[in-house]
């Protein structure tokens, strides 16, 4: 991202209690903290655990006119609801990292990349099934090199709840393996 007038908008969606808007918050922080100019979005469903949540997220060099993401460059998606909402908007040439896990279906699109990663399972094999959303922000941010995995865990603290910074080293480890 050091190149003159780059930018990367992301969609992370899934349902509630995914971890899907701690991604968004822990990858907008991680990127103010290297710098760049940043917006986040989250959305919420009806009920948060089990609904549909999203965020939106832009990174750039430059500011940033308009926080709104209608075609994201890259979408990190949890879940098949989410999936069948969200892959039609990836731009063209758009990177998809899907949880291959919850979702089976492959995209029927040839004009994106598609990294399919089975979030759930690893998670469990590292005995931390809540960590799904970290290994595949980890495959993310390995593929885009955007930020480094370090840099993000570095940004752990300041998002994740205190009452929940024993979580801080699994959420590490799950964020270097999918990295």
């Amino acid at each position: 991202m050091t190149e003159k007038n780059c930018r990367e908008e992301i969609i992370f969606a899934g349902f509630g209690g995914q971890g899907v808007i701690l991604l968004g918050k822990l990858m907008a922080t991680a990127a103010m903290k290297a710098g760049y100019e940043v917006t986040y979005i989250p959305s919420y469903g009806a009920e948060v655990r089990g609904g549909t949540a999203n965020c939106s997220v832009i990174i750039d060099n430059e500011p940033i006119a308009s926080p709104l993401v209608t075609e994201p460059d890259t979408l990190i998606v949890m879940n098949q609801a989410s999936f069948d909402k969200f892959v039609p908007k990836i731009k063209p040439r758009g990177l998809l990292v899907m949880n291959t896990s919850l979702i089976e279906t492959p995209p029927d699109r040839d004009d994106i990349e598609v990294m399919g990663v089975a979030a759930d399972e690893i998670a469990h094999q590292l005995k931390s099934p809540r960590s799904a959303n970290m290994i595949a922000l980890g495959v993310y941010l390995k593929k885009r090199g955007l930020l480094t995995p370090q840099q993000v865990a570095e940004s752990l603290p300041y998002v994740l709840a205190k009452r929940h910074h024993d979580m801080l080293d699994v959420n590490t480890r799950a964020l270097m393996h999918g990295g």
